[in-house]
């Protein structure tokens, strides 16, 4: 007998100052039209960004470009019949975009000459910085033999430029305006190809983002660029990437800029990814992501994201398990400061039969004015029977009127699987500081020992010491000056 889970209600959590500390509201999930009629033809201020990519794309030399040129093509011609996110919307009920509306959005231009400013301990270095693969700044001296890093512009035709061009422009009816702006506006296509039976999981391929442009804050400017990057692990290929979005090096940590970057991963049979993705723009910056990621029968694809950055941060994450003997792991810890929005979206698809997955989901929410919001659902189809699929959500909301909007989501079909989903909300214990107390620890560092342990276990899971380490100590950092 087949059944269909999913809750139709949303968790919106608001910690609260005493004597009331918090207060849970559900709310009934909104229904969203199905009928075309219902969505606006044209939507002027996306029309008039949508405008200004184009103008600003036809300057590069990379525009020229076949696989660039079919993305553009579908991507606009999808603009045609999106609006505006709105809070009538359910993606984005909780996640506020009036920041970007109420800016004046500009182009980022082509960088010119940077010298480098970061030390890297990686032999494989990719650097984009505001969308342009930056040769000069990268260091590729341990690619194995058939691999390519580059610029999609530098391919020659043959199987992977056919490969290429089969995924540019494939139609993802699940991809929203900002996919689609990216899309349109993305001024280079960085493509890593790592051939059949190779690993690089030793040594990491690090990607670096960066943006040379930044407006000061307060000036209502706010430059956008589109980095876009295509991965495509071969059969049976092994590969570890450290994705890092750092904060422009020209705002000092303090610029407006807006990074509206998609990343696409194609794990093909037999294949392995390890993907570890941090986020630490500037606190005035704003950060939407898409990741996209298939997989092929029997592969394997890990993500361990760390974000702290932005003032608005929201990551859409698209995972589809296109062959039985599928593993998805996903991990994710957020912190949410002064005035900050961390969002994660996520979307996993099985349809094959002992498909395998879990998500682990954690946020600190450590301000009054911070909000952490989460949506995750796993989709678990009819022909894939035997799938074991786990998904835990957790934040701890450490001021009053801390929020967080929670809604995780099992959709099954399925008869014969195993699932499990679970959401908690708190303020840390009094029984835990009490325990450290009567140790002679004052409370403040009881404190500061717990919020930094409560995400621990996903830090942990980064597979790299010098990245740990490093990202380890800047999120201390973060939460004992918060």
């Amino acid at each position: 007998m087949s059944c269909f889970y999913s809750p139709n209600f949303s968790s919106s959590f608001t910690r609260l100052p005493p004597p009331r500390r918090r207060r849970l509201i559900l709310q009934p999930k909104a229904v969203a039209s199905s009928h075309p009629a219902a969505v606006s033809l044209s939507d002027p201020f996306v029309l008039d960004i949508a405008d200004m990519l184009e103008d600003s794309v036809s300057s590069f030399s990379s525009s020229s470009s076949s696989v660039l040129q079919k993305l553009r093509d579908s991507s606009s011609h999808s603009l045609l019949s999106q609006r505006w996110p709105t809070h009538k919307d359910e993606p984005y009920r909780f996640t506020d975009t009036s920041f970007l509306k109420s800016s004046k959005i500009l182009p980022a231009a082509a960088p010119s000459t940077i010298s480098p400013s970061f030390s890297s301990p990686s032999s494989n270095l990719i650097t984009i910085v505001d969308g342009h693969f930056m040769p000069s700044l990268s260091s590729l001296s341990s690619l194995p033999a058939g691999a390519f890093a580059g610029s999609a512009a530098d391919i020659t035709p043959g199987p992977l430029y056919d490969t290429v061009m089969a995924s540019a422009g494939n139609a993802f009816h699940d991809g929203d305006l900002f996919w689609n702006l990216n899309g349109l506006g993305a001024p280079d296509l960085t493509v890593i190809y790592i051939p059949d039976g190779e690993r690089m999981i030793d040594e990491p391929l690090r990607l670096r983002f960066s943006s040379a442009e930044a407006s000061e804050t307060g000036s209502g400017r706010l430059p956008l660029s589109n980095p876009r990057v295509l991965v495509v692990s071969g059969k049976r290929a092994e590969l570890a990437i450290v994705e890092e979005h750092l904060e422009a090096e020209s705002c000092e940590g303090n610029g407006s800029y807006w990074s509206n970057s998609v990343v696409e991963i194609l794990v093909e049979e037999g294949g392995k990814v390890s993907h570890s993705y941090v986020q630490m723009q500037s606190r005035n910056a704003a950060h939407i992501k898409w990741t996209f990621v298939r997989q092929e029968k029997c592969s394997t694809y890990e993500l361990v994201e760390i974000s702290t950055g932005g003032k608005l941060s929201r990551h859409n994450l698209h995972v589809q398990q296109l062959g039985p003997d599928t593993t998805t792991e996903l991990s994710a810890f957020h912190v949410a400061q002064s005035d900050q929005i961390q969002d994660l979206h996520s979307r996993l698809v099985l349809e094959h039969p002992r498909g395998y997955s879990r998500q682990l989901h954690k946020c600190i929410v450590s301000s009054s004015s911070g909000h952490a919001v989460f949506d995750g659902n796993i989709k678990v189809n009819r022909f894939a029977q035997q799938t074991d699929a786990g998904q835990l959500t957790r934040t701890l909301l450490l001021a009053p009127r801390a929020t967080a909007n929670i809604k995780p989501n099992l959709q099954i079909i399925a008869d014969d699987v195993k699932c499990s989903h679970g959401a908690a909300i708190s303020d840390l214990e009094e029984d835990q500081l009490f325990y450290f107390q009567a140790r002679g620890i004052d409370v403040k560092t009881a404190r500061d020992a717990l919020v930094f342990s409560f995400g621990v276990e996903i830090l942990a899971r980064i597979p790299f010491e010098p990245y740990r380490k490093s990202i380890s100590d800047r999120v201390k950092e973060l939460l004992t000056a918060s």
